[in-house]
């Protein structure tokens, strides 16, 4: 059925209830689909060859490693979850339910929620790594980071919670017609939400990094100087790591990805409805998870074992045994 406006109800039954789905030219339909679809393969697969690289190699089973593992679970999720969900909103009716819809919207707070704490994590790794390195491998174990990382998922739960608390009691209260899935969000929440995941975690990671940056150039420094490097023999405070400094310009890069696809995001919820619309929210929002298909390219880029294992894996090579132990590095 179709309204006066030329507008496909996505409800014909519910006449007078029922959302209107607008129906732009066959190509545009066409090109959109094709676009977002390429995005949300592309982002789950990188990311699947991450998650599969680090949990099967034994020689990646790092702290620094664990870390990524739990951002590729983030940014897979993003693909396969947040990218789809969206696809079916902008370019069709929901026709899933209220109870879905509202698991789907808690969903979409965890990921990225999750996402801001394995960034914080990151820097952190690579502060203890360059500034205090003869205390890393004490500090910064395997099992610690692992816990962190659950503590950091957790968390994210609970705090997605205070999001769809409201929906969760009564699904689809704040539809407007039937056929949308949408989440309202408070002022109080959103001030909370760009506080504590936006504003705090910023400025943890930008201070953690220019400390970093500080160090590593000092270092750097020290390693070309000729009568510095003869000295550094009888100083007792070790310096990091090659391995370690060149660990920390690529994260570094991850970090600043990840910042210039944020901001936008979080700018626009500052800036509220009165001044953002609807074309350019959908833009920022893109951007937002067109983050979780960079990461595995900046991998591919910076890290030599990721193009290593993902030649073992697209080659079925991990099939045999004992390919775990495999000299990934």
């Amino acid at each position: 059925m179709e309204t006066q406006d030329g507008a496909e109800l996505c409800f014909p039954q519910l006449f007078n209830t029922s959302c209107r789905k607008l129906t732009p030219p066959w190509f545009e339909v066409m090109f959109i689909h094709i676009f977002l679809y390429s995005i949300s393969l592309l982002t789950v697969a990188l990311n699947l060859l991450v998650i599969i690289s680090v949990s099967h190699f034994r020689q990646l089973h790092t702290p620094t490693n664990i870390l990524l593992l739990s951002l590729a679970v983030s940014d897979l999720l993003v693909g396969l979850v947040v990218m789809l969900g969206e696809i079916l909103q902008k370019t069709s009716c929901w026709f899933l339910g209220d109870l879905v819809c509202t698991l789907y919207t808690y969903v979409t707070v965890i990921i990225p929620v999750s996402s801001v704490g394995d960034m914080v994590l990151i820097s952190v790794d690579r502060y203890v790594a360059i500034c205090d390195p003869l205390h890393y491998s004490i500090r910064i174990t395997v099992n610690r980071v692992k816990l962190c990382v659950c503590l950091c998922w957790l968390c994210s739960v609970s705090y997605s919670f205070l999001f769809v608390k409201d929906e969760l009691t009564q699904p689809g209260r704040y539809k407007s017609c039937h056929g949308e899935c949408v989440l309202v969000i408070d002022y109080f929440t959103g001030v909370i939400d760009v506080v504590l995941c936006f504003i705090v975690p910023v400025t943890v990671i930008i201070a953690l990094y220019l400390r970093v940056f500080v160090v590593a150039v000092s270092q750097a420094r020290a390693m070309r100087s000729h009568i510095t490097a003869v000295t550094l023999q009888h100083l007792v405070t070790p310096k990091a790591k090659k391995s370690e400094l060149k660990a920390a310009r690529t994260l570094g890069v991850l970090v600043v990805v990840f910042l210039l696809c944020f901001c936008p995001y979080y700018s626009v919820s500052l800036a509220g409805d009165s001044f953002v619309n609807a074309s350019s929210a959908s833009y920022v929002l893109f951007v937002c998870q067109f983050n979780s298909c960079l990461n595995p390219v900046i991998y591919a880029f910076f890290y030599p074992w990721f193009r290593k294992a993902f030649k073992l894996i697209v080659t079925l090579q991990i099939l045999q045994p004992g390919s775990c132990e495999t000299n990934i590095l």
